[in-house]
């Protein structure tokens, strides 16, 4: 709740504490103690100009840290950031505002509390410094008493804030309404028609039906708003069978990663140290007694398998107990030997066979990886080449007849995710921020290719032309109909069932649910399935459509809610929690509506905009 506790004092501490962890003055902290001082007045209270200055720009800065992306002010401005900076700014005045006015105050003990255990104002000793605590101050042109004033003020605030939600409890009845309702359960009998048994075949539609359907259901047929884009692009795939690798290259690259194709035979080993010989031994021996097993030896070293855990490893990583543990079988514990850490035991978890892979071999993938390597070093080198021609006024076509530059064309309507050069999402993020007035640049794709757009037109929605869209169409209105006929072979067959018969009777596979909630969505069933039931009486039987068919659906029994086990008492816990939440959110609005309509707010444009001009 943005309410709850984002008061004047907080966020000068918080301020603070920023500032003197990125420097004492990175932050970005704006002084506007030469001039206005204020930004409005809650009553007689004055609603700190610094305070909605540093509110906003920790605002931005979040946003910022959210979607990894910078945020100009402008679009700040659109997602009305500052109006909800300068409302929480208003409520923390006129919680200051209230608290001065009832008389409520703390002591300078507890004040100096305060002061002494931010974090901000420490040195390095770990304890207050009087020096930090000025220099912090002085570098957001802050005075001490005007510092501890709004302090006073804040604490003052959080003691009225704090009276008005502490103590909220919700009778006992409100919380078991709400668990037996959700925990409430139902036992029921359904069986799924599908098409096939229907008894008929279905009718072919006539275009005046269709025509109804598309013109019924035009917004399913309609175009999104589309930007007519135009491209060229490369990738390195698409010049892959240009580029040459000889024969010296490859056995080069094949030296270089020799280790990746002939690795020697390897075991994956855990290895438990001890102290002496002895010990080891000892160990040992238990195991093939039967007496303690690997997992039991190293817990009792207060270990974990983790801290024992070699890996994969050769001859040459096991020193003098290669050999012992190179004739272990697997599954099994040996030693002791020496290691390096001192005399060990060992278990073999995997032998992991000789690798080896001639030149020949490893040619084809060498080949891929060399070309496609220098297919990229191509495309990197061709860029600012591209670039320049484009800056120079080369056309998209003209460069796509004269380079390897392939041209393409998109209907670009936010959603495309799918395509050749729609899957990458640097083309994706580039396309949904195209303008008119964006002249092609080239930009890299995630693989080593490049892209030039240019936005050709903006289409406003509007409805695609019924031939284009016959197809589906056709497909949408067979569907209907087929549902609607299922549907109505399930309420006669739902009449024979409440006459009497079975669901064996009609030849129909009964499937049972023994009871589920109302939000326990199990066995491939709809929500609109357990809403059904949960509408019914015991003994009810209902036709439903779901899907591609229809259901038959019997209710059989009501089950009340588990109110006394573990799951009941979450539930309990978590309603109870969340009520209390929601009714101190309204008390808080309250008391903040019922402080500022008493006291008056008065807001300064003015100085709110002089507050912008330093963001933009």
């Amino acid at each position: 709740m943005a309410e709850k506790k984002t008061s004047i004092g907080k966020m000068m501490i918080y301020g603070l504490m920023a500032l003197l962890f990125v420097g004492l003055g990175g932050f970005g902290a704006t002084n506007f103690s030469g001039g206005v001082r204020s930004v409005g007045h809650v009553g007689e209270v004055p609603i700190s100009v610094q305070d909605y200055s540093n509110g906003l720009r920790n605002q931005i800065r979040a946003v910022e840290a959210q979607s990894g992306q910078p945020l100009p002010f402008q679009q700040a401005q659109a997602a009305g950031l500052p109006q909800q900076v300068l409302a929480q700014v208003v409520v923390a005045t006129a919680l200051e505002s209230e608290a001065a006015t009832l008389g409520i105050s703390v002591g300078d003990d507890r004040l100096a509390d305060e002061i002494v255990n931010t974090q901000a104002f420490h040195g390095v000793n770990g304890q207050f410094d009087r020096q930090a605590y000025e220099y912090a101050l002085q570098n957001i042109g802050m005075r001490e008493r005007d510092f501890e004033e709004g302090l006073r003020s804040e604490s003052a605030a959080t003691i009225l804030q704090g009276s008005v939600l502490a103590g909220i409890k919700l009778p006992d009845t409100y919380v078991d309404t709400l668990v037996s309702f959700s925990g409430e359960r139902r036992a029921f009998t359904w069986a799924e028609l599908g098409p096939e048994t229907l008894t008929t075949g279905m009718p072919v539609p006539t275009d005046e039906q269709l025509t109804a359907w598309y013109e019924e259901n035009i917004a399913d047929y309609t175009r999104p708003e589309t930007k007519s884009i135009t491209f060229a692009w490369l990738t390195p795939d698409m010049i892959l069978d240009t580029v040459e690798v000889d024969d010296a290259s490859l056995r080069e690259a094949y030296t270089e990663r020799e280790s990746e194709f002939n690795m020697p035979e390897r075991r994956l080993v855990e290895r438990l140290v001890y102290g002496d010989d002895a010990e080891a031994q000892a160990a040992v021996d238990r195991v093939a007694a039967g007496e303690a097993t690997f997992e039991q030896l190293v817990a009792e070293r207060d270990l974990t398998l983790a801290d024992t855990d070699m890996g994969d490893v050769t001859t040459g990583d096991l020193g003098p107990a290669a050999d012992l543990v190179f004739a272990a079988e697997v599954g099994t514990v040996a030693g002791p030997a020496p290691s390096d850490l001192g005399p060990a035991v060992f278990r073999v978890n995997a032998v992991l066979p000789e690798q080896s892979t001639t030149f020949e071999e490893a040619t084809p993938d060498l080949r891929d990886a060399l070309a496609l390597d220098r297919a990229r070093r191509t495309i990197e080198q061709q860029a600012q080449d591209f670039d320049d021609q484009l800056a120079a006024g080369a056309t998209l076509e003209e460069l796509a007849e004269t380079t390897d530059l392939q041209l393409g064309t998109i209907g670009w309507t936010g959603q495309d995710t799918d395509g050749d050069i729609a899957g990458y999402e640097d083309f994706r993020e580039a396309a949904q921020n195209l303008n008119a007035d964006d002249y092609p640049t080239v930009a890299e794709l995630g693989d080593g290719g490049l892209f030039a757009m240019r936005l050709e037109e903006i289409l406003s929605p509007a409805p695609l032309p019924f031939e284009d869209v016959r197809a589906a169409v056709e497909l949408s209105f067979e569907r209907s109909e087929r549902s609607k006929a299922l549907l109505a072979e399930a309420e006669a067959l739902a009449e024979q069932l409440t006459a009497g018969k079975s669901f064996e009777d009609l030849s129909l596979t009964a499937n049972t649910q023994e009871g589920l909630t109302r939000t326990a969505y199990g066995a491939d069933l709809s929500a609109d399935v357990l809403t059904a039931v949960f509408e019914m009486e015991p003994g009810a039987i209902r036709a439903i459509s779901g899907g591609n068919g229809a259901l038959l659906v019997r209710l059989d029994e009501i089950l009340p809610a588990d109110t006394e086990g573990e799951n009941a008492q979450m539930l309990a816990n978590l309603f109870g929690n969340q009520a209390v939440n929601d009714v101190s959110q309204d008390l808080f609005r309250a008391l903040s509506a019922d402080i500022q309509q008493r006291a008056g707010v008065n807001i300064d444009q003015q100085a709110i905009n002089a507050v912008h001009v330093n963001f933009q």
